[in-house]
């Protein structure tokens, strides 16, 4: 298979660099996947083993070094010394940056999946520099480029690697760089430690503030209050359209889980298909409907109840909802927010079966589902201060993760400073 190579985006116009700085081929300051050297050692000698789940894709940093026999990893699986920079060759490990320095291996060496490429730096060049350098999102960005393989295998040739060209300092001004970004880089992940603190701080709110207002089951209820199930009050149920719709420019939209995984449905990114007039009768929502995740492979999402609350387009949903509208007794904006409380995301969790990785609840789920209910007018009153209790807690959840997304890019930004000499 022949190979070529164009210039990388990430130096398209082949800046100039500061003094004593040139630019090389990683190739030519790194022998790429090294033999392995004669070992003398024991098969029952404990050895440094590296899968590839071991590597942090956030950090870079392989935080739990596991160890195995000597025997079991010495044939089959890729070597590497201590210093040596193993890079993630497979998809989605190579562009999620499962990168790292083998540092800290028993007796200086090391085994790993052989899904690693491994870099070990020559004389000119120090290890960190390298790990570094191939860790920009720039860099794995432009790599994807140059998969060879099937899909869903694919994985990046050496000799992309061996070609890639990096900005190299003199090693005194490798050492100076690396130092400060070592620094940088250890505040970054403090920040976004704390971030990622408050943003579960800010996500746990809504079933801290249901728990408190609404009884748990077998609790006393209040006066006007009652325990029913919520077959006493469903009028009609319907899973959602079965096929998927050939996609249409002008045809109905058609809700799919993306589109009401906040909670609530956001049209910005739906899908419209093609679909009878009958079809979209029959599979048509309205303000006043309840649309419930019927399937999903995740427990945060089953039996989730998203209110319809708009009679602005016509919309439709696909199977992964089911359909449910109340008797008048219930007010669905009541039933939408005591489905987000705890006791009910553990009964649908608990009611739903399990095929091939999927949960999937059904008209018994919903049935059997007990709730507290208090007469229409205490409903209308709970719904109103929760719903605002809730948009407050949206906003400083939308504030979280725009902050974690703000620390989640300086890494990126840190690493094209250093790269342009400008640390």
């Amino acid at each position: 298979m022949s190979f070529t190579t164009k210039t990388p985006r990430h130096q398209e116009e082949k800046r100039k660099l500061p003094n004593g700085w040139r630019w090389v081929k990683l190739g030519e300051v790194c022998e790429l996947n090294p033999r392995r050297p004669l070992i003398d050692r024991k098969d029952s000698a404990p050895t440094s083993f590296i899968p590839m789940e071991a590597v942090d894709a956030i950090s870079g940093v392989v935080s739990d070094l596991p160890v195995r026999p000597y025997g079991e990893v010495k044939k089959g699986y890729t070597y590497f010394a201590e210093g040596d920079v193993i890079f993630a060759k497979i998809t989605p490990c190579m562009q999620n940056g499962k990168h790292a320095v083998a540092v800290g291996l028993i007796d200086g060496i090391g085994f790993g999946t052989t899904e690693f490429h491994v870099l070990r730096p020559s004389k000119g060049i120090i290890s960190e520099l390298i790990w570094f350098f191939v860790r920009q999102p720039s860099v794995l960005i432009e790599a994807t480029e140059h998969f060879t393989g099937a899909v869903g295998q694919q994985r990046l040739p050496q000799k992309y690697l061996a070609n890639l060209e990096t900005p190299l300092p003199p090693l005194a001004e490798q050492r100076r760089i690396a130092g400060v970004l070592r620094k940088q880089m250890a505040a970054v992940e403090k920040a976004r430690a704390a971030a990622q603190a408050r943003l579960a701080a800010v996500k746990d709110l809504p079933a801290a503030f249901l728990s408190q207002i609404f009884p748990q089951p077998g609790q006393p209820l209040p006066n006007g209050w009652r325990w029913v199930t919520l077959g006493q009050f469903i009028g009609e149920t319907r899973n959602g359209f079965g096929r998927r719709p050939q996609v249409g420019e002008h045809g109905p939209v058609v809700l799919r889980l993306a589109d009401v995984s906040n909670g609530f449905i956001d049209l910005s990114n739906a899908r419209r298909g093609f679909m009878s007039e009958v079809e979209v009768n029959t599979y048509r929502v309205k303000c006043g409907d309840l649309l419930f995740v019927r399937v999903n492979g995740s427990p945060d999402y089953i039996g989730k109840c998203i209110p319809v609350e708009s009679d602005d387009d016509i919309v439709c949903f696909n199977d992964h909802l089911i359909r449910v509208r109340v008797k008048a007794e219930l007010l669905p904006a009541y039933l939408s927010l005591i489905c987000r409380a705890p006791a009910a995301r553990t009964h649908f969790i608990e009611s739903a079966s399990t095929s091939a990785g999927q949960l999937t609840i059904n008209r018994e789920s919903l049935d059997s589902f007990v709730l507290p209910l208090p007469p229409l007018s205490e409903q209308r009153r709970m719904a109103a201060v929760l719903r605002e209790q809730m948009a407050a807690v949206e906003k400083a959840r939308a504030a979280a993760e725009a902050e974690l997304n703000t620390i989640n890019a300086l890494p990126a930004a840190l690493l094209r400073r250093a790269f342009n000499g400008e640390i």
